[in-house]
């Protein structure tokens, strides 16, 4: 074999060595930006932990929705929600998981697009001008998957929103203006009222006071306070933002229920501050063996 096919075959096998090498740092970065996003899903969820567990067992350390008694004349089921509160919750959490991956990625395709133009390949070559186009493209799309979640939301749901809505005065909601030319109880009455003023943003304790304090009442003199199909759990919360703390029997009926949705919740902990730890060591040592990698298949290059 003469000597310039010696270096041709050379050449060959460093340059077969050079394209193992570079995908082998692609799947690095790949794997390494996995387990950075499943670190930072980790740290997402621990926030919302604590109404995960709850929700589970239809629980909320706050009202969160407006349920209807049983026992009510006045025909409101249209304005009722669907879905439960964990439901809408993990809904919500599933749109935001979905708009932040979904614009993350999508963001570097867009860039990755517009280097084939010449005007953005030259203007490319500045990282920050780079970091600032990839910003632009990734508020884009969060702008416009934004739009489609909110467009989404039915007239129902919106019309159950409003139901609840006032500036200063409960009188000004809508679900008061029914109640009022109606002939429903008065303990059915307080109870919608009164997760209406906790519904409020930020929640009315002053109007929801008397209102729960006559259903405190209620349950304690009225033999029959069972028959009207109260929630317990949402007494249970409702008792919570007001006092602190349960303070009547069909609310503390559910302390089986808190105990072990504060266990859950300790668990969850446990296990997402785990995953949040070794995610977070498997990204970064993932991305300093990439680092090597990109290091030294530049040297190659520039020693061929």
């Amino acid at each position: 074999m003469s000597i310039p096919e010696s270096q041709n075959a050379q050449l060959q096998s460093v340059e077969q060595r050079l394209v193992s090498l570079k995908k082998r740092q692609k799947h690095l970065m790949w794997f390494a930006t996995t387990s950075l996003s499943l670190c930072i899903l980790s740290i997402f969820t621990l926030y919302f932990q604590h109404d995960i567990a709850f929700g589970l067992f239809g629980l909320t350390s706050e009202t969160k929705q407006l349920y209807f008694p049983a026992m009510m004349n006045l025909d409101l089921s249209y304005f009722s929600s669907d879905s439960d509160y964990i439901f809408s919750l993990f809904k919500w959490i599933g749109w935001l998981i979905l708009k932040f991956f979904g614009s993350f990625f999508a963001a570097f395709i867009l860039v990755s697009i517009l280097k084939h133009f010449h005007f953005f390949k030259v203007r490319f070559k500045s990282l920050v001008l780079r970091f600032v186009a990839w910003l632009l493209c990734f508020i884009l799309v969060w702008t416009g998957m934004s739009f489609v979640q909110y467009d989404l939301k039915d007239k129902k749901e919106k019309a159950y929103a409003e139901l609840t809505q006032y500036d200063q005065n409960i009188q000004q909601s809508k679900i008061a203006q029914y109640l009022q030319n109606s002939n429903e109880d008065q303990y059915v009455k307080a109870y919608l009222l009164a997760q209406t003023a906790l519904l409020h943003k930020p929640a009315d304790l002053a109007t929801a006071k008397p209102y729960l304090q006559m259903l405190v009442d209620a349950e304690r003199q009225n033999p029959k306070f069972d028959q009207y199909g109260f929630r317990p759990e949402q007494l249970w919360t409702m008792q919570q933002q007001v006092y602190g703390k349960a303070i009547t029997p069909v609310a503390q009926s559910v302390k089986d229920q808190v105990k072990n949705a504060e266990l859950i919740e300790k668990m969850m902990q446990y296990v997402l501050w785990t995953i949040f730890s070794l995610s977070l060591v498997i990204a970064l040592f993932l991305y300093l063996i990439s680092s090597r990698l990109k290091t030294r298949i530049f040297r190659i290059e520039q020693s061929l």
